[in-house]
């Protein structure tokens, strides 16, 4: 958004809401977000994430409504729910919320999880899709220890892994995208997981490399590791079990607050586009 090849969106956008006479800075950020994902789609054949506002991470019945206008400005401008991913904070109540939407055929891409008993609770619930974040899950362990893995040791390629097999082991249908890479290892090393989402940076970085590419994690592979015996989630030993592991717990409340401040950020800029358009509309007159 921040970038001056696109800002032609943002600010058209915030005038085409001011001519619906949508005043909600709010609703003009949804707005923004959706007609940045419809230019997605016009260039990719799949599917785009939309996120809700991560301050309401915490809030159910807030985020099910931002979510449902998502969708219908989605659907106004002619894109399939099909193609469109809800994006939630893997929070208690961003799973419930997730339970919800799934039901309405609204689908979701789980983001911010750093654990298993996060994996398991939006699994359990249905969800579409979840994100977990390979290597902020790297960056939290070298911080706490001062070690240096390398791909196989990476304590984030061990969790998607894990994340993986108990979900094939379990006959679960949630999709695992690994996300948030530090390097062309990482990648390399989840060869094989449902779904990949790399930068421009390391798309490059592969796209020069010699390296060969061998799967890693294979649905035809052995899932009867004896450590994953099937998790039973519900709200107390969700909240327990997180709270238990201070990685995953530490990073999701840091992301939470990223997040919340680019909330803030495009709220700003919303702000900023809404009063250069009063200026020039009074010139006008």
């Amino acid at each position: 958004v921040k970038s001056p090849q696109y800002a032609h969106i943002l600010s058209e956008a915030v005038e085409e809401a001011t001519r619906a006479g949508v005043t909600d800075a709010d609703e003009i950020v949804d707005r923004i977000l959706v007609r940045f994902g419809c230019e997605i789609l016009k260039i990719i054949p799949g599917r785009v994430s939309t996120e809700v506002d991560a301050r309401l991470s915490f809030d159910k019945d807030a985020s099910l409504f931002r979510a449902r206008r998502i969708i219908k400005l989605y659907e106004e401008a002619g894109i399939s729910r099909e193609r469109i991913l809800i994006k939630l904070a893997t929070t208690w109540e961003g799973v419930q919320t997730a339970k919800q939407l799934e039901s309405e055929g609204i689908h979701v891409n789980m983001t911010l999880l750093f654990s298993l008993v996060q994996a398991v609770a939006c699994a359990e619930v249905g969800a579409t899709l979840i994100s977990p974040f390979v290597g902020r899950i790297l960056d939290w362990h070298k911080k706490a220890t001062g070690k240096e893995y390398t791909s196989e040791e990476d304590p984030g390629v061990q969790s998607v892994k894990t994340i993986y097999n108990y979900y094939k082991k379990f006959g679960h249908k949630t999709e695992v995208m690994g996300a948030s890479f530090r390097n062309v290892g990482e990648i390399l090393e989840i060869a094989g997981v449902d779904l990949i989402t790399i930068s421009p940076a390391l798309l490059e970085e592969l796209k020069k490399s010699c390296l060969e590419v061998h799967r890693r994690v294979d649905v035809a592979g052995p899932h009867s590791d004896a450590s994953n015996e099937r998790l039973r989630i519900d709200e107390p030993s969700f909240r327990f079990l997180l709270n238990e592991n201070a990685m995953a717990s530490d990073k999701l409340a840091d992301g939470i607050k990223i997040f919340c401040r680019d909330v803030e950020a495009l709220l700003g800029m919303v702000k900023g586009s809404r009063q250069a358009g009063d200026v020039h509309r009074s010139n006008n007159m």
